[in-house]
């Protein structure tokens, strides 16, 4: 397999052959070329991403750090499964997490930022009412994810920002296996963000706080219901 072409970071710089290697291994996670629950080989690993054996070794422990992989005594890696416990505890850390900084968010964020989510929340409603399916699903799960980002990179905090993310991926792989954000769907998850963002335009945080609280909560119940 040729590896992928040399992604780059946030700020346009060369990512590490590792953290190419990373980023390759969740994008094949979340495209489901590795399922949850599969047992796999670092050499394995090599032909999945394209990239070698030195860069698997170097990956193998930050993934088994971020409770992407793990080792089963005699049995090998394990990719983690889509379970009860995976769904309570990354549900759990989003509302620990997300209600402290929709707060701060509500506070202190740039109101001309506010006015861009919801400009494009409300698109997203109009593609839906107009009957609009090409390509809606994507667009939708792109602005779920800016919303929570946003509020998320607002606290200005790296090691949040990183765990943030990497819970992130976890939450992705429960809704691939359980709750995908079916087109349906879209009225209901997009709402439960307009009611947030009309409290960051309020500037009122224990209205933001009980709105995102009440959304974290519908999307946990709806992947325990599901699951």
């Amino acid at each position: 397999m040729i590896a992928p072409q040399t992604p780059h970071n946030k700020d346009g710089e060369p990512l590490k052959l590792r953290e190419q290697a990373y980023e390759e291994y969740t994008r094949s996670l979340l495209s489901q070329e590795i399922r949850p629950g599969q047992f796999i080989t670092q050499r394995q690993l090599v032909e999945i991403t394209g990239y070698p054996l030195g860069a698997i070794r170097e990956l193998v422990p930050r993934l088994e750090a971020e409770g992407l992989i793990r080792t089963v005594p005699q049995r090998g890696m394990q990719v983690p499964q889509v379970d009860l416990n995976l769904v309570r505890n990354a549900y759990q850390f989003r509302e620990f997490i997300e209600v402290a900084a929709v707060r701060l968010f509500a506070t202190n964020a740039d109101a001309g930022l506010i006015a861009r989510l919801r400009a494009h929340h409300e698109e997203i409603i109009e593609r839906f009412e107009r009957g609009e399916e090409d390509g809606l699903m994507q667009d939708a799960e792109a602005v779920d994810l800016e919303l929570h980002e946003a509020i998320i990179d607002g606290l200005g905090n790296d090691i949040i920002a990183q765990a943030y993310r990497v819970n992130w991926i976890k939450i992705r792989l429960i809704r691939l296996a359980e709750t995908r954000l079916y087109v349906p769907m879209i009225p209901s998850v997009i709402g439960d963000h307009l009611r947030i963002i009309e409290a960051l335009e309020a500037r009122d945080p224990d209205a933001a706080a009980a709105a995102m609280r009440r959304h974290i909560e519908i999307a946990r119940r709806r992947a325990v219901n599901m699951g």
